[in-house]
């Protein structure tokens, strides 16, 4: 047995039919399956999930990179849904299923025969957690939704404007609305669950992603129309000013976060001009606040006088938080994240050694667990099927 297997996941004895794709959806039920809870990924014939094709892969096309990071300890088959042998198959795993997570469209759902009522049929006590673009009662509710439109939508592409002043609106170079969304779905199944589990009831959970992640960037960034009327502009002051990034250093860049006023004295003094911050109109009631560019002006004219190495040990000694601006491929070589057993090699039966990220949550309670790896298409179709059948036999 192996090592990581030592307890049952939180979610163990929990099934999930995942007919999701792509980020949004897959992130959810890939939440779920950390836990413990048996997903059975819905692919349609030949294609499967778009995502399987979204990079190249060493050895088949269909594992892409991110579809291999999505969809870790789950189980594929395929089903035309469009035929009345897969709809059988299909309500088959729902009637087995105590999660019913689905992406695609009301109409299309009701043509299916998938919509909300009809999957309540097959198993009353259902939760049926539909993640759609936007709320289906709002006019927008039969548009189609992905991450660059959703940015868009909410005003995200907007902020790095107000930050280097080029008014192009840009995308964050993320998809960072899928996975915003791909939470909020995951946290409303456990909720759904826990209800169900205390009253018997299931239900239909709507989970939209432009509301989701509206929620999300607006949190801080509504601003001054928090009130009405409106008491200043939109946007977390904090957050959008042009000086506050990363800091040059003689052989680098480094991020030095500075939040409370005395924070302000121990770091000048650590670059060696406490003079600077000592100045009358930084003492006063609010001074900091009010020049805070100044103050990040001048630490980015001291900061090349030191090494990166050299700042983040003057700033973790006064305790100051601060880390270097990596570059994104080096972040694979953090020691933190390799001692904590962030990454790990596996071997993949067919895709060879790739590289899994461990979830990020730790439960007492249960220990870490080895997934079975990404799943071919229908690599698991001809078992779920003999399952199926077994089952409809001892009936």
């Amino acid at each position: 047995m192996s090592s990581l297997a030592l307890k049952p996941g939180m979610l163990d004895g929990i099934r999930v039919v995942d007919l999701t794709s792509v980020v949004f959806g897959p992130y959810c039920t890939q939440i779920l399956a950390d836990l413990g809870a048996e997903v059975i990924k819905v692919e349609s014939p030949g294609v499967g999930d778009p995502f399987r094709w979204s990079a190249p892969a060493p050895a088949t096309p269909s594992m892409a990179p991110g579809f291999m990071a999505l969809n870790r300890g789950k189980r594929s088959i395929a089903l035309d849904l469009k035929t009345e042998a897969d709809r059988t198959v299909m309500h088959d795993l729902l009637a087995q299923a105590d999660l019913f997570v689905v992406n695609v469209r009301g109409k299309a759902l009701e043509r299916l025969g998938l919509d909300y009522e009809s999957v309540r049929a097959i198993r009353p006590d259902i939760v049926y957690l539909h993640c759609v673009g936007f709320g289906q009662d709002g006019p927008y509710a039969d548009l189609q939704a992905y991450d660059d439109v959703i940015q868009a939508a909410t005003g995200t592409a907007s902020l790095l404007p107000r930050v280097d002043g080029n008014p192009r609106p840009r995308y964050l170079p993320s998809l960072i609305a899928d996975k915003v969304a791909g939470l909020h779905a995951a946290y409303a199944a456990l909720a759904a669950l826990l209800h169900r589990e205390r009253t018997g009831e299931g239900q239909r959970v709507e989970v939209p992603m432009f509301e989701a992640f509206a929620s999300f960037m607006l949190l801080e960034h509504l601003g001054g129309q928090t009130f009405d009327p409106p008491v200043g502009p939109v946007g977390y002051p904090r957050q959008i000013d042009p000086m506050r990034q990363p800091f040059p250093t003689a052989d680098g860049w480094i991020s030095i976060v500075i939040y409370t006023h005395d924070a302000w004295d121990r770091a000048f003094a650590l670059l060696g001009d406490p003079a600077f911050i000592a100045q009358g109109k930084y003492n006063v009631p609010g001074g900091r606040g009010r020049h805070q560019d100044e103050l990040y002006a001048h630490l980015a004219a001291l900061t090349p006088g030191f090494t990166t190495a050299e700042l983040l040990e003057k700033c973790h000694a006064a305790q100051l938080p601060a880390q270097p601006a990596r570059d994104l491929g080096a972040v694979i070589d953090d020691p933190h994240l390799n001692a904590v057993g962030f990454f790990r090699r596996r071997e993949h039966p067919s895709e060879g050694t790739y590289v899994e990220q461990a979830a990020p949550v730790r439960f007492g309670a249960s220990g870490r667990r080895d997934l079975a790896m990404p799943p071919q298409l229908d690599g698991d179709g001809a078992a779920i099927r003999a399952e199926l059948a077994a089952r409809r036999e001892n009936r």
